[in-house]
């Protein structure tokens, strides 16, 4: 859910990639469910598996799993990834949860989504005013 948000409201500053830990290799008909009637494109969602290559290629790394990726390391020297790029935003799994409460978890994304937009909307402006 939180890559379809992303591509919608922060379009314009996030370019965002989901991946799981445990992926289903498929959307749950819920999540389908409650992305289109909030009015979120499922075009390009997928469920597929975390690639490390992924995590250390990206500027910013959002964990949805309650700190998981600090187990994992850097493919290439072994040390813990790198957290000063792993922001963790404390979301519930809503897998197998009553359609409300994925309602509920799209709401909470939606709000966590726009705040950071606005904070890296915020530190562009402040880059760009710094570097002129």
């Amino acid at each position: 859910m939180a890559e379809a948000i992303a591509r919608h409201l922060a379009y314009d500053i996030i370019d965002p990639s989901s991946a799981g830990l445990s992926p289903l290799g498929h959307l749950s008909e819920v999540t389908e469910e409650v992305l289109c009637a909030n009015g979120y494109s499922l075009d390009g969602l997928a469920s597929k598996p975390l690639r490390l290559e992924a995590l250390e290629n990206a500027d910013l790394v959002i964990d949805l799993s309650g700190g998981a990726l600090e187990q994992l390391s850097d493919s290439h020297t072994g040390e813990p990834l790198a957290t000063d790029k792993v922001e963790i935003w404390d979301v519930a799994d809503p897998y197998g949860a009553t359609h409300d409460t994925y309602q509920q978890i799209l709401e909470e994304l939606e709000l966590k989504v726009l705040l950071l937009a606005s904070r890296l909307r915020t530190d562009q402006r402040a880059a760009n005013s710094a570097s002129s």
